[in-house]
């Protein structure tokens, strides 16, 4: 009888026990309060001296711990555990997910031994441990301890585990509980950060609203804000809070260097509790700003998916929690869109304060409308120049006071590109007086968000005038020039008729001067033409000819000049030859100009080519050389009016109006000119004509 008495007795303290620590732990939730009633009640029904329990996340990783020694609860370092986790007894029941006992922990190899107190052989004698489990889910492991070996034995190991499976509920709901309510205040903090960040668009108080909420969330000693300086790449601190703020403001680091460097390298938060046991601190901070640092959390600022800057808190009042990162992160995401958003407002606020000083600077009158053409704003120099009032413009349509080019614009200004103003010339009406010639320049604007045109008008009276008298006097000169030159050359023909034979050396004179008369003769024609074709009169005298011979005369009127500078002249006559319908006399002045700037713009010694042939129903006919070439800046400008290129050290030399003839000649013909051209390697001018119909 006494058996079975003895095992009642053992399983009513137990069921005894079991109600016990129910009724114990039903009303608790706060996990840390959960912890050391299971250490106290485990202590006193097991009677081991000292005992620990450790909680871990769903990854196995140590999340919180209770410790308590001789009757008193320790503080405690959850991280210190770490190693007991590893490689000692509390990793081996959590592996196994098994209790155990370890009778002498002298010779048991799951025991770590350490020293107490200098004493290697003091500390424990016995051990007994159990996991926590709800089901298959680990939620952590208790172990207890006595100084006397063998003071454990299977009894003591099956009463641990069942306190264990009891209190492992507990734990997890008290877990639980804990975790929601960090879930809750980090979404809380947030939600606070989010409002009080994006309630501003000025830079300067987003990064100090930035700083509050992390000083506020963490209770930080020091907080720092650091942003990428898009030139050097460095890190730059923008904003900071605690005493030594001052002397940190404006240092730079360097990506990669330290632990801030490390997360805008990475892109990765980082929390340190220990700053000393990280190699990556960087200490020479704490050594220029005397500032002594003991914890920080570190996250990088995104911003439209790119790290911009890093947010760093230093020195919390209690350790950072194991949500530190997910809050901080959380923050850096709010702050990087926040700070973009600044950015972007300052900029467009700078760009429009300079636009709107540059507006009513400007020399040229400006003029804002929509796109119906009503006049919404004024500088002060339209007012002056149409000579109406700010009021009175605001009434008026642009249309009003000056004819618009809908050509050149295009229907509903389809021809308007941001990026590429339309040119037109017109006329000015203004309040009082004669019209104004005018140069009118428009382009699509956007003023606080809304689609305008920019009027900006300037004034072309001067130059209009110089224009005619510019025309008037190249007129006069080609008709005043006509007479004489004919009569000097019918003289030279002449006398050079009337030379006795064996005048080698008069010849010669005599045909220098009749090549450099009739040179002065084709400058001549060319004036009148290109004012003729500006004029827009059409080329009549178009007949079919050669273009082997016209290339022909061409070359024999340049090829003394390209002797005189030791220029190989090469001909590459079409193959059959080609027949064009042109103004002979036109287009051979047109393959001169060409030859004779290729001669006088190329060194000694450069090679120059002639040549034509038949492409896609044209004649296309190119004069190429080996010479100084043109600046890319030059060839779109190249065959204006007045403009000449800028070849070699010297200054260029005419009046610039040689290939602007060419253009209007072979445009008049119907065709096109063209220039490829390259620094140091020479240029190629082509121009296509008309071939002769059969």
């Amino acid at each position: 009888m006494s058996e079975p008495t003895t095992e009642s007795s053992g399983t009513l303290a137990a069921l005894r026990l079991i109600y016990e620590i129910s009724r114990e732990l039903a009303t608790a939730f706060d996990l840390r309060t959960v912890l050391t009633r299971v250490l106290f009640l485990s202590l006193r029904n097991v009677q081991g001296s000292s005992g620990a329990i450790i909680v871990l996340d769903d990854s196995g990783q140590p999340l919180d711990s209770a410790i308590i020694h001789a009757g008193n609860v320790q503080d405690t370092n959850t991280q210190r555990l770490r190693a007991t986790l590893d490689s000692g007894l509390a990793g081996w029941v959590a592996r196994n997910r098994q209790s155990a006992l370890v009778t002498d922990t002298a010779t048991d190899e799951r025991w770590i031994r350490r020293d107490y107190e200098g004493k290697q052989d003091s500390g424990p004698g016995s051990s007994v441990s159990a996991p926590l489990m709800v089901r298959d889910r680990l939620v952590g492991v208790i172990t207890l301890t006595h100084p006397q070996k063998g003071f454990f034995n299977g009894e003591h190991q099956a009463l641990i585990q069942a306190i264990a499976d009891q209190a492992a509920i507990a734990v997890l709901n008290a877990r639980l509980v804990e975790e929601s309510q960090r879930k809750a205040a980090a979404s809380s903090a947030l939600a606070q950060s989010a409002a009080s960040i994006n309630a501003t668009l000025d830079l300067e108080e987003v990064l100090q609203r930035i700083l509050e909420q992390i000083s506020e969330v963490f209770t930080a000693e020091a907080v720092s804000l650091l942003l990428i300086d898009p030139g050097t790449q460095d890190l730059v601190f923008r904003a900071a809070t605690g005493s030594k703020r001052d002397k940190i403001l404006g240092q730079r680091i360097r990506i990669g260097q330290g632990v801030v460097g490390w997360v805008a390298q990475e892109g990765e938060g980082v929390v340190l509790q220990d700053v000393t046991k990280d190699n990556r601190f960087y200490h020479e901070m704490d050594q220029s700003t005397g500032y002594k640092t003991r914890a920080l959390a570190a996250a990088p600022i995104r911003a439209k998916g790119r790290i911009i800057g890093v947010l760093e808190a230093l020195n919390p009042a209690a350790p950072f929690e194991s949500d530190a990162l997910q809050v901080l992160e959380g923050i850096g995401n709010l702050a990087g869109t926040a700070i973009d958003h600044a950015q972007l407002f300052n900029q467009v606020e700078a760009a429009r304060t300079r636009y709107l000083e540059l507006f009513e600077d400007s020399i040229d009158p400006i003029l804002i409308t929509d796109e119906d053409g009503k006049i919404l704003e004024a500088n002060r120099q339209a007012e002056v120049f149409t000579g109406f009032g700010t009021p009175s413009l605001h009434k008026m349509n642009i249309y009003q006071f000056h004819k618009v080019d809908w050509q050149a614009l295009g229907q509903d200004f389809a021809a308007l590109h941001a990026d590429r103003p339309v040119m037109y010339e017109s006329h000015l009406h203004p309040s009082q007086g004669d019209e104004i010639a005018i140069e009118v320049h428009v382009r699509r604007v956007s003023i606080d968000g809304a689609p305008r045109l920019q009027w900006q008008m300037r004034d072309i009276s001067e130059r209009r005038k110089l224009d005619k008298l510019r025309e008037d006097l190249m007129s006069m000169i080609y008709h005043d020039l006509r007479s004489p030159l004919s009569n000097v050359i019918s003289s030279l023909e002449l006398i050079a008729a009337m030379l006795p034979p064996g005048e080698a050396n008069l010849a010669n004179l005599i045909e220098i001067a009749l090549r450099s008369t009739e040179r002065v003769q084709r400058l001549a024609s060319s004036l009148l033409d290109t004012a003729r074709l500006e004029a827009g009169q059409r080329i009549g005298n178009q007949q079919p000819i050669s273009l082997r011979a016209l290339m022909s005369e061409a070359a024999e009127a340049v090829e003394l000049s390209a002797r005189s500078k030791e220029m190989p002249f090469e001909t590459a006559y079409p193959e059959p030859d080609i027949t064009v319908r042109v103004d002979a006399d036109m287009i051979r002045r047109v393959m001169i100009n060409l030859l004779e700037n290729a001669v006088k713009y190329s060194p000694e010694g450069t090679h120059l080519t002639i040549g034509a042939m038949a492409v896609d129903g044209m004649a296309q006919v190119w004069v190429a050389d080996t010479g100084k070439g043109i600046p890319a800046e030059d060839q779109e400008r190249i065959f204006e009016k007045y403009a000449r290129a800028r070849i070699g050290t010297g200054a260029a030399k005419g009046l610039g109006l040689g290939l602007a003839f060419c253009r209007l000649a072979v445009e008049g013909h119907g065709g096109q000119i063209w220039l490829k051209s390259e620094l140091d390697k020479g240029s190629m001018f082509t121009f296509s004509l008309p071939l002769a119909k059969e």
